[in-house]
């Protein structure tokens, strides 16, 4: 068990424990110094052949870069400048993005060829948390192999050495434009003219790109939530909000008479949507209604789908009606991505789209532009499904899929002592003695929090949306 990186990077509450600026300094050291370390292992076989002085000259005018961006919250700027400073201290330039959502960090670290790329962000947490991504250059996140290395630099008594050649802290705020441009150009033949959205950004890094990109496309946009002060970030808004909460969303939509409503987190990686009659579609309606559309398309990955343990059952049994294969992985994205990579070697068909996500709606759409969720991206897929399936209304269109009755619970246990493998798995064969109607039961730790989670689905039917 690693120390300090858990399923999303490293999360915790600001002020203690690692959360700390001269913690973060090290860790902008450590990892810089880890990346740089791989960067020259990949190169070294590459440069051989060169001379002497071709190998003097390449390393005197090559650079790495790393592009990072935050979220809203008020500790952002304190910890993305320990982190920088660890980094130029490292020899790399720092390309700053500012406020942008995280799939934008992803994104952008491929367009540039970056060596690498960082998010200083707690996702859906609460404003008094945050924590510290990073992604590779191919716009995935950091190996285990790659953690473990920066883990032991981090855990060790052993002064990082300062690069000779210091790194330069560079403006990125023209890549916001690139990363619009990028969602609209993907369905630059969807027009959304005809829409009246209303769009919940959390107060988060959605506020203004968000918006604006819907704008762009003709939506007729509400904005909620799109007034951050550093404090509010996802404070009785966005994505984990509605779904706890979907009448408020519903009561908006009726007011200004609008066609549905999104809502993003905090970092606008997840989304969740409320249709024209209130009613919640969320991860598993959307990987629903995606596949469908991108099977109708040929443009399913090995006509697959990808999605966690957390998955509702109605999910799997409509993609079984619809002939196609569903893969389970355990809760985390990263896990998801995994798969979508592993079953990518199986289908090597030119513009076929990988789809995996969570119910919480962090969908990720996998092709060669894009490894990571992106809510907004997710969204305008959803969204260019329902205009072109023709059905009058989204509730319509969301009506094929089905949920059975799921309760999905968290409770709040510190960083106390936890139950290992074997006593979780005795816990929930004792709950199925006692609940045989249960047909899944899952029991868990969050890797982003620390609460204990549980899933408890029923066989009493079917809910039709």
């Amino acid at each position: 068990m690693k120390d300090f990186f858990g399923t999303d990077g490293i999360r915790g509450t600001v002020g203690i424990y690692p959360l700390l600026p001269d913690f973060v300094l090290k860790l902008g050291q450590a990892s810089g110094f880890v990346l740089r370390n791989s960067v020259e292992n990949r190169t070294q076989n590459r440069t051989e052949h060169l001379s002497s002085v071709e190998n003097r000259t390449q390393n005197e005018t090559e650079r790495l870069s790393i592009v990072i961006g935050r979220d809203t919250r008020v500790s952002g700027n304190m910890l993305q400048q320990a982190l920088t400073a660890g980094l130029l201290a490292s020899g790399f330039d720092v390309i700053d993005a500012g406020v942008i959502p995280t799939p934008g960090i992803a994104w952008i670290t491929r367009l540039l060829e970056a060596n690498a790329g960082a998010v200083i962000s707690a996702s859906h947490n609460p404003v008094e948390q945050n924590g510290i991504k990073f992604f590779g250059q191919n716009g995935k996140k950091l190996s285990e192999e790659m953690e473990n290395r920066i883990e032991q630099l981090l855990n060790s008594p052993e002064t990082i050495p300062l690069n000779p050649r210091l790194g330069r802290l560079l403006d990125g705020q023209y890549t916001h434009e690139l990363y619009i441009q990028s969602l609209i150009n993907e369905h630059s033949k969807t027009s959304l003219k005809d829409l009246k959205i209303v769009i919940d950004c959390a107060n988060g890094a959605a506020s203004y790109i968000a918006p604006e990109t819907f704008g762009r496309m003709g939506a007729r946009v509400i904005a909620l939530h799109a007034s951050p002060t550093g404090w509010n970030i996802n404070v009785n808004a966005g994505s984990e909000h509605v779904r706890r909460w979907v009448e408020e969303m519903g009561m908006l939509i009726q007011h200004y008479q609008a066609d549905f409503g999104l809502a993003f987190d905090g970092d606008a990686d997840r989304v969740v949507l409320v249709d024209n009659e209130g009613n919640l579609i969320d991860g598993d309606y959307v990987l629903g209604m995606l596949a469908r559309y991108l099977s109708d398309r040929q443009q399913l990955l090995a006509q697959s789908v990808v999605t966690t343990t957390m998955r509702n059952t109605g999910l799997k049994t409509y993609l079984e009606k619809l002939g196609l294969k569903l893969y389970e992985t355990p809760v985390g994205d990263k896990y998801v991505v995994e798969k979508l990579y592993e079953i990518q070697k199986t289908d090597t068909r030119q513009g076929v789209i990988g789809l995996g996500g969570e119910q919480s709606g962090h969908i990720i759409l996998v092709d060669k532009d894009h490894a990571t969720g992106d809510g907004i991206r997710s969204a305008l897929y959803v969204i260019r499904a329902f205009l072109e399936s023709k059905e009058k209304t989204m509730a319509a269109f969301a009506a094929t899929i089905g949920k059975t009755p799921q309760i999905i619970a968290s409770a709040y246990v510190g960083h106390n002592d936890r139950l290992d493998k074997n006593a979780l798995n005795m816990l929930k064969i004792e709950t199925q003695k006692q609940y045989p109607s249960l047909i899944e039961i899952s029991l868990r730790y969050s890797g982003t929090e620390p609460l204990f989670r549980v899933m408890l689905e029923s066989d009493n039917g079917i809910d039709e949306h």
